[in-house]
């Protein structure tokens, strides 16, 4: 399922492709303050700019992984380097950055491989997002035409931190993940608003506007979403006003509404967009629309649109300033086709100008916040944890934090640690005792120190394994008349406890 496209990495002329070519200008102007955000320059160590953006080094948002530099002529600078990740045994790599509760944010990784490995095949492997797997990475069709390649996703954290992360999947195999550079940009509260984002995600399929023959990205939209140019056999047409982008939920560029595709009076416009086949599911349809002609009381035209012969919208009043129409959840399968009938006795054709098109995600469920928190805070207390010990603890089940069992419900919660003999050294944080649901805890055969903090919190634990460590003091008396614990194993037992536990 594509969510994104592919650049190619030539700098000196950049061309955007999703199926069709397209040139990049050079900015002329001054360049203006990047979005609200993170655009970072994964691998590297310098600030680089590109098209007026700034891309700073990814160092302070993760401490995994391998930087490597891409030895190849006139490539972009976000794309000269990357960071790859080779730990096999870990399941997956994060990213993660202080973000607002509640806010939306639209995700975009782009990656190009340069055989940074020796090889001459892009590695394979998954997207994680808020503990959701997003999608696939699978560069190697770009790769072989010269390109890189880019997925967006539109969604929005349940915490302070927003984690993006590299999964191994099964087509992985020894092969490393990898990533060129990677953009976390705010997005105004209205942007994509009937989507319940507490259970969706969207993911970028298509965002096209039709007629033009550039793309358009940063400045002229202010998120640097890419808006790519579509052309068909429709005759092509342009604006004579301009629209007010704040109009728009969306926020659409000013730009994207400079031409469109019509047709003559009396006949219906039709499209076949987005232009690849769709697998069955759900997506967010937005279209948008303008009457091209110079504003007067004549300059309006109206018509009903439908998708693949189901109706749209009926009686599409479309004037100078523009209008958009739009469906939070459309079903679409295969080839998609947009039909415009005009009104009778129109005396002017249907005309669209741009389009997106995102496929609706459902969340794969999250860690409970204060789960997180706790577990967070155990990493720290903790010298040597285990590498893949970032992200979401419990999501995707596949991808699970090392040692760590989740329950199965939406917002999941810890029930089992088990780092036997993992070679840990470090103390046991106070909050360990938050982690209300858990109800195995196996810390024995480590080097651990200090103190047992307070377990009486922990009223589902069943069995407490914190023998051969170098713990100081006792078991807190609290901890042996927890309701449903029926072993311990412990050197520091305050006396024999009763039932089916063990003292070493």
């Amino acid at each position: 399922m594509p969510s994104g496209g592919a650049v190619a990495y030539d700098i000196m002329s950049p061309s955007v492709f999703l199926l069709f070519l397209v040139t990049v200008p050079l900015l002329a102007h001054s360049a203006p303050s990047n979005p609200l955000g993170y655009f970072l320059n994964c691998g590297g160590s310098n600030e680089v700019t590109v098209d007026s953006l700034k891309y700073t080094p990814d160092g302070s948002y993760t401490k995994l992984g391998t930087v490597a530099t891409i030895n190849k002529t006139d490539l972009l600078p976000t794309l000269s380097t990357l960071r790859y990740f080779p730990n096999t045994a870990s399941k997956k790599f994060c990213y993660s950055f202080p973000v607002i509760k509640g806010n939306k944010y639209l995700v975009k990784t782009i990656y190009y491989y340069g055989e940074f490995d020796g090889g001459k095949k892009p590695p394979v492997f998954d997207q994680i997002v808020e503990g959701t797997t997003w999608s696939t990475v699978d560069t190697t069709e770009d790769y072989a035409k010269g390109l890189s390649s880019y997925y967006e996703v539109v969604v929005m954290p349940h915490g302070k931190k927003l984690s993006v992360c590299l999964g191994r999947n099964e087509h992985t195999g020894s092969l490393s993940p990898f990533i060129s550079a990677l953009e976390v940009k705010s997005l105004d509260g209205s942007l994509y608003n009937p989507t319940d984002f507490n259970k969706y995600a969207l993911v970028s399929v298509s965002r096209h506007t039709f007629g033009s023959e550039d793309a358009i990205s940063f400045p002229d939209d202010k998120f640097n979403r890419m808006w790519q140019p579509f052309k068909d056999q429709n005759p092509v047409v342009a604006s004579q006003s301009n629209i007010t982008s704040s109009d728009f939920w969306n926020l659409p560029p000013v730009k994207a509404f400079s031409s469109g595709i019509t047709t003559s009076k009396g006949k219906a416009l039709e499209i076949q967009w987005p232009p690849l086949y769709l697998p069955s599911t759900y997506y967010y349809i937005s279209l948008y629309f303008q009457d091209n002609r110079h504003p007067s009381p004549f300059s309006w035209r109206t018509f009903d649109v439908s998708i693949n012969g189901h109706t749209f919208y009926s009686n599409l009043n479309a004037t100078s300033k523009g209008v958009t129409v739009y469906a939070a959840q459309w079903p679409l399968s295969g080839l998609t086709k947009i039909t415009m009938t005009p009104s009778p006795g129109m005396p002017v054709g249907p005309m669209l100008n741009a389009g997106e098109v995102y496929q609706i995600l459902p969340l794969g469920g999250r860690t409970q916040t204060r789960d997180i928190i706790t577990m967070e805070d155990l990493a720290r207390s903790i010298q040597n944890p285990p590498r893949d010990w970032n992200g979401d603890p419990c999501r995707p089940k596949e991808n699970s934090w090392t040692g760590v069992t989740c329950s199965s419900q939406f917002v999941a919660r810890i029930t089992v640690v088990n780092l036997t003999n993992a070679g840990l050294v470090g103390t046991l944080p106070p909050s360990i005792g938050h982690l209300t649901a858990l109800s195995h805890l196996w810390l024995g055969g480590n080097k651990l120190t200090g103190t047992i903090p307070d377990l009486s919190g922990l009223k589902e634990l069943e069995t407490l394994h914190l023998e051969n460590n170098k713990f100081e003091g006792k078991l807190p008396p609290s901890t042996e008349k927890l309701p449903k614990l029926r072993e311990i194993s412990s050197d520091m037992l305050n006396k024999k406890f009763d039932g089916k536990a063990t003292k070493h």
